[in-house]
């Protein structure tokens, strides 16, 4: 009889509560204390000493948020993240569950995820009493002890906390006061594991106050009836400094229980920005080559940054890091429908597919009695303009670009437009002296796909138009400041004035007819 080879398959993990207890892994004398922030605290712990990363995905906080959310669970405290809109603050709570352990068990059936060693509710108490160690047992996944509520003004206690259900009452034949006529709220289902609220302060007062009484005395008052739950949970919070003052505050003995403050805060650095925009947007399209240059990352992350700086846009509300991740989406899709269009090869987005980006941007701005005066489009305009410019002295501070503006100042002109090809825009832009020899300077040379070349030279020609050297056209069309101001200079008021004089008199002459 040939020999039998060894199961390959880890041991199943135990499904009734004797088997639980002969497990070494979650045998009484481990599980029964160890609370959820002890275990939080201890994987953490196994974490650092491994230096396994805690946040991955999360760039700018290294040095920052990180260490002050790492000190927080090691001393097993409720904390709250502080910050402005788009500043991943929903995104590290919810990679807190990482730290958890992979599985957990609880009794099968049980609303409230009751530890078998110590349960809670009437329900797992007697079925324990009733079946012993047959008790049937349960697993959950670390992902599914993460609960998650976004604080509204019309949030009630029976949302958070749970109610008296009559109906359960009617059909156990059970008295209101009974335990088990109630009906459990989002807090006590997410025993055992991390409880989240997104915007605490829109969150009314009672239901606050209602909230740090069970969190810390473990008791609470459903219509008269008084309801003690000893939950076992790791609550943490977040919150828009904004909200404290526009739309609501964080009561101060609630505020007084939270053991950690945490405040988030934008990219620091511009290469921060850029890396946080290009694991977050959608550049990877797939079924056609998608290449980004990289002064193109540049100007579209400096225009949030310049956003964050101008006077016209609101301070309080802040510049989502959402806008230049959309903003870089819209960017490629523009690029992408021109490719489309002349069944070209590659996707290569140019400066000019950030002004097609507009609706991206403008809706991310909270403006100032400025900025609206002036209106979004126009500041986003301007927006864009002065990134280029920040982004071309990065790039051609040293360049001599004196020969292409002579080239504009003699009467030359070049213009692009979407429904041009890239090859024909490339031989417009031969006309133009001097041109080429100066896109080295962005690792272009003049033998590189046509792509790369003219969205080179655009680049070029928008950041002389952002330094006033030349003067672009709605229309993308390019050409000579001084052209510009010639042409204003040869308009002759008294013309005008007898231009306007004649077109009224034939008016009056038609009314006569």
């Amino acid at each position: 009889m040939p020999a039998t080879r060894p199961s390959s398959t880890p041991n199943p993990l135990p499904l009734d509560l004797g088997g639980l207890r002969a497990s070494q892994q979650f045998s009484e004398a481990r599980l029964k204390r160890r609370s959820v922030k002890d275990e939080l605290r201890e994987n953490l712990i196994c974490r650092l000493k491994t230096r396994e990363p805690i946040f991955p995905g999360i760039v700018g906080y290294e040095d920052t948020v990180v260490p002050q959310i790492i000190n927080a669970v090691l001393s097993k405290q409720n904390f709250i993240l502080l910050g402005l809109r788009g500043q991943a603050k929903s995104r590290i709570l919810r990679a807190l569950t990482a730290v958890l352990d992979e599985r957990m068990p609880y009794v099968a059936g049980c609303e409230i995820r009751d530890n078998p060693y110590r349960p809670l509710c009437k329900r797992c108490r007697d079925l324990i009493a009733e079946k012993g160690d047959a008790t049937p047992i349960a697993w959950l996944a670390r992902d599914e002890r993460y609960v998650e509520k976004l604080a509204t003004p019309d949030v009630t206690v029976a949302d958070l906390i749970g109610d008296l259900d009559p109906i359960k009452a009617a059909r156990g034949g059970q008295d209101l006061s009974n335990e088990l006529t109630m009906h459990y709220g989002l807090l006590p289902r997410a025993n055992r594991g991390i409880f989240s609220i997104n915007e605490l302060p829109d969150l009314a007062g009672k239901i606050q106050v209602a909230l740090f009484n069970i969190m810390q005395e473990g008791d609470v008052q459903i219509k008269g009836y008084p309801v003690r739950l000893m939950l076992d949970v790791a609550l943490v919070f977040s919150a828009n400094p904004e909200d404290y003052t526009a739309r609501g505050k964080i009561v101060t003995p609630l505020k007084d229980r939270i053991g950690s403050e945490i405040r988030t805060h934008y990219p620091e650095t511009l290469e921060e920005g850029i890396a946080i925009t290009s694991q977050e947007a959608w550049s990877e399209r797939g079924d056609i080559q998608t290449e980004v240059p990289q002064y193109v990352r540049e100007i579209v992350e400096q225009v949030a940054f310049s956003a964050r700086d101008d006077k016209r846009v609101d301070k309080r509300s802040g510049v989502s890091q959402r806008l230049p991740i959309s903003t870089m989406e819209l960017v490629i899709s523009n690029a992408e429908r021109r490719a489309l269009a002349h069944c070209e090869s590659l996707v290569l987005p140019r400066v000019s597919d950030l002004y097609a980006a507009l609706p991206g941007i403008t809706g991310k701005l909270e403006l100032e009695y400025e900025g609206e005066m002036k209106g979004a489009d126009v500041v986003v305009r301007e927006l864009i303009r002065t990134a280029a410019g920040k982004t071309y002295d990065r790039y051609f501070a040293d360049i001599n670009t004196q020969q292409i503006e002579q080239w504009f100042n003699l009467g030359g002109a070049v213009k692009f437009d979407d429904d041009q090809p890239t090859a024909a825009a490339l031989n417009d832009l031969k006309e133009i002296q001097g041109l080429f020899e100066k896109l080295s300077a962005v690792g272009v040379k003049t033998s590189d796909l046509p792509q790369r070349v003219v969205a080179a030279a655009e680049f070029l020609l928008e950041g002389m138009v952002a330094h006033r050297k030349l003067t672009r056209s709605e229309e993308r069309g390019y050409s000579s400041p001084e052209k510009v101001q010639r042409k204003q200079e040869r308009m002759d008021p008294e013309g005008d004035y007898q231009d306007w004089q004649q077109q009224q008199r034939r008016t009056r002459r038609g009314g006569l007819n």
